[in-house]
């Protein structure tokens, strides 16, 4: 059976996932932008590859929103990158309408598909697109723990000076400075974090992590793509190959954890049919009171939608 995987928007993190899901051979790939050329071009680029890829996937870049046509999965970038001085909640009101119309044309064009959030400020445009589509809360999918793991994995490493596949953690709650690493579920080769660092280093890993997104933002001038994209191609990867893998994503709650009506960042078992399970862990007093007030940061953000 042949896999449709539409990318919308075709920026840094765009064009990045493009290349990650045919470099993993996972599918077809159709990469979607409203600027004439970019699409076109980086999918030309990415196709001229292929042969050292070793993979005969097309990629087809296009401007025609109608061509997500039958797809299985899209994935939604598009929207205002951050700038230096703005946080993701900044972002709130440049990106709803843009999440909005989007999230029409897939209700038109690809019923069927799951659905993969990654704009800013990600938790509320995944609320957006849920209402929006009207699909089941198991299709809608925003990607946040993923990469929030991966990059505090990646500093303890760092810190610790150990191999970053030693390290086993989960970083809830909603993508942003108020995201939760859980400590208690942190450990390298086995070993509690809290067991091997002091908790002046941790605070100071946990709040680098929170923070991760805006470090880019002097550097660069926008936010990071490369570790995103990857993220992105970890989901998708688990839908494509129904791995039932067990990931923290921002997905729909009502009930779980104590939350309804918001999106949040919790872990997961990912599928064919994509949310296939909501996994509910033991947390200490003090993570989930951290949970709570990120629960609340999403819940007010929600309201001023309303």
């Amino acid at each position: 059976m042949k896999i449709k995987i539409t990318i919308i928007g075709a920026g840094n993190v765009g064009a990045t996932t493009a290349l990650r899901i045919i470099e993993k051979d996972l599918g077809d790939v159709f990469l979607v932008d409203i600027v004439k050329g970019v699409p076109q071009g980086k999918a030309l680029d990415i196709l001229e590859a292929t042969p050292i890829i070793g993979t005969d996937k097309k990629i087809i870049g296009t401007n025609n929103i109608k061509d997500i046509q039958d797809s299985d999965i899209v994935i939604v970038t598009a929207g205002f990158p951050r700038k230096p001085g703005m946080d993701r909640e900044d972002l709130i009101n440049k990106n709803v309408t843009i999440i909005k119309s989007i999230s029409e044309d897939i209700k038109k064009y690809a019923p069927d598909s799951i659905v993969i959030v990654v704009t800013n400020p990600l938790d509320i445009m995944s609320y957006v697109t849920l209402k929006t589509t009207g699909f089941k809360k198991e299709k809608i999918i925003g990607m946040a723990g993923v990469l929030d793991s991966t990059r505090f994995m990646a500093f303890i490493a760092q810190a610790l000076g150990v191999s970053v596949k030693d390290i086993e953690t989960l970083v809830l709650g909603s993508h942003g400075d108020s995201m939760v690493p859980v400590l208690e579920e942190t450990k390298i080769k086995g070993k509690k974090i809290l067991e091997l660092m002091g908790e002046d280093k941790i605070k100071a890993l946990v709040e680098r992590t929170r923070k991760a997104g805006g470090e880019f933002l002097p550097l660069l001038n926008t936010s990071a793509w490369v570790a995103p994209a990857f993220s992105i191609v970890e989901m998708v990867e688990a839908i494509v190959n129904n791995s039932k893998k067990i990931l923290t994503c921002s997905v729909y709650l009502e009930g779980e954890y104590g939350y309804s009506g918001i999106y949040l960042g919790v872990p997961v078992k990912l599928g064919k049919n994509g949310v296939e399970e909501i996994i509910q862990i033991e947390l200490s007093d003090e993570t989930k009171k951290a949970l709570d007030k990120s629960a609340n940061i999403t819940k007010n953000n929600i309201e001023r939608l309303k």
